[in-house]
């Protein structure tokens, strides 16, 4: 503290006024600013709020996993929703307020960890302290009486603890009576791995968050897919990220298979999914076939692309008034419920006389009579009685207006509703006053795919495998220290102490003590006084 500050002090004491503390300044509120960042006590709270920060990552469908989910809820919660849009939740670990919990956690960890490595590196430069005054005050204590010479005892002590590696140092004073000894450094050592591997682990999902990207897309059985930016349903890139950074592989959906249980309380549930594949790594590259299933994806040039989810994809040809074929292919449905009662839609703005659209409803084994007041739903979802429920629409579908619309919504305000009827495969309807026909040909199976590219995820992965070893050497090894005092009793013969002390409680400390003293000449084993 400043002499002038220091005398206003005084002079405020002696007129009994309270004391008041000298104003900070600026330099000074942000030292003190930078000390309360990086102390232990806000790291834990910031590791604290990322945890909490992540939560509505599990609560709420999140893009890069599963836009379509997204969409649907901001469809059944259209305010809620695009409320919970504008703060992120459906994106969360790219939202502003989850980067800057991230970046502070970073600069507390480090200004946490920094300090402590420059004062290990000076503790392992540094000797053992001196022997205490008083050994019998030490947690565990053992002394005898020997006839052995100081040296006999000395060196017999030093050759047992540089055996068990322990740090010696030998006494100050010229008579060389006593011998001061420490182990355990790897404790300190592991708790600095963990630390700094949290660290790293931080940078490690960093650069992957910064130059990586994510895109997900729905395949339909027989379909290809080339990994370019064109293709994707949904992609979220990096901040950092280049059209450079896309592998350039492409990939044929040949098959999807999806099986469900049949009997028991969970008959209906998932019991596997696989997708085969064929893909090249290159357009030049010779074709390759692999199975992807679910926590099995394809590996390419940095890249992975995983199975996560899937589907029924209706397969329609619709002729309008002329007999000519104006649509003809699959269509992906979202699934409703468990047992995959799947909603679409199928635009044909080229049919004439006027254009058509249809609501559908796909049921992959119908039931045998349909509710009301529920409509048609799927008693099972794999395919052992598909069916659609089409209802038909005549008019203007509104994509002339330059207003973009939903794939998955049928716009009617200009349009009207012409019939309704359902389709077992094969089956073909015609459209009341002349209007065409839609024929649904089959049902085929889609797959949701994710492309997913993370340059640091080896890195996070060694940080998290030495996070795993630090933490683990700071719980099993403990920092010790262990002394030896040799003095003379009066009576020509000589007292040993043997002493130590853990830096925390340590149930192994007294079997180490007594490791060392049964290597002493003259040490009675059968006598040791606990302190």
């Amino acid at each position: 503290m400043p002499a002038d500050a220091i005398n206003a002090l005084a002079d405020q004491q002696a007129d009994g006024a309270p004391p008041r503390q000298p104003a900070l300044g600026f330099t000074g509120g942000l030292r003190w600013l930078w000390r309360q960042l990086t102390s232990m006590r806000t790291a834990l709270i910031l590791l604290f709020l990322l945890a909490l920060a992540a939560v509505p990552g599990s609560v709420f469908p999140q893009r890069g996993a599963s836009p379509l989910r997204v969409g649907e809820y901001i469809q059944d919660h259209p305010t809620a929703g695009l409320w919970l849009d504008r703060l992120g939740m459906f994106d969360v670990y790219a939202a502003p307020w989850f980067a800057a919990i991230y970046l502070l956690l970073m600069v507390s960890l480090t200004g946490c960890i920094l300090p402590r490595c420059f004062h290990y590196a000076r503790n392992l430069r540094s000797v053992p302290p001196a022997t205490p005054r008083n050994l019998g005050r030490m947690p565990e204590h053992r002394s005898f009486t020997t006839s052995a010479s100081t040296a006999e005892v000395l060196g017999a002590a030093g050759t047992a603890l540089r055996g068990a590696r322990f740090r010696l140092r030998p006494s100050e004073s010229g008579a060389q009576d006593s011998m001061a000894a420490e182990k355990g450094y790897l404790h300190e050592l592991g708790n600095l791995v963990f630390h700094v591997s949290l660290l790293v682990l931080l940078v490690g999902v960093a650069w992957g968050s910064w130059f990586g990207y994510r895109g997900t897309v729905v395949v339909v059985e027989g379909e290809g897919f080339a990994n370019t930016l064109t293709q994707y349903d949904d992609f979220t890139p990096g901040r950092g990220f280049s059209t450079s950074l896309l592998a350039p592989f492409s990939f044929t959906l040949d098959s999807f298979d999806a099986t469900f249980l049949a009997e028991g309380p969970r008959r209906g549930q998932p019991d596997g999914f696989t997708a085969d594949v064929t893909y090249r790594e290159t357009p030049d590259s010779e074709p390759k076939t692999q199975r992807i299933e679910v926590n099995k994806p394809l590996a390419v040039d940095g890249a992975k692309v995983f199975l996560l989810g899937s589907g029924y994809a209706p397969v329609f040809t619709v002729r309008d008034g002329a007999g000519d074929v104006v649509y003809s292919g699959a269509i992906a449905a979202l699934p409703q419920d468990p047992s995959f009662t799947s909603n679409t839609v199928v635009k044909v703005p080229d049919a004439q006389p006027e254009q058509l659209g249809f609501n559908v409803t796909v049921t992959p084994t119908a039931p045998d009579q349909v509710d009301p007041a529920t409509g048609p739903r799927s008693v099972f979802p794999e395919m052992n009685d598909p069916r659609v429920y089409l209802g038909a629409w005549a008019g203007d579908l509104g994509l002339d207006g330059g207003v973009p619309q939903n794939v998955y919504q049928l716009d009617t305000s200009a349009m009207e509703q012409v019939g309704r009827k359902d389709l077992a495969v094969g089956e073909t309807w015609k459209l009341p006053d002349g209007r065409g026909s839609i024929t649904f040909d089959g049902l085929s199976q889609f797959a949701n795919i994710q492309v997913a590219h993370d340059p640091g995820r080896w890195l996070a992965l060694l940080a998290a495998v030495a996070a795993i070893v630090g933490i683990s050497m700071s719980l099993v090894v403990r920092r010790r220290r262990v002394w030896v005092r040799v003095t003379p009793d009066g009576e020509g013969r000589t007292l040993v102490e043997v002493a130590g002390l853990a830096q925390t409680e340590w149930a192994m400390l007294g079997d180490e003590v007594d490791a060392v003293l049964a290597t002493l000449p003259g040490a009675p084993v059968a006598e040791k006084e606990h302190a």
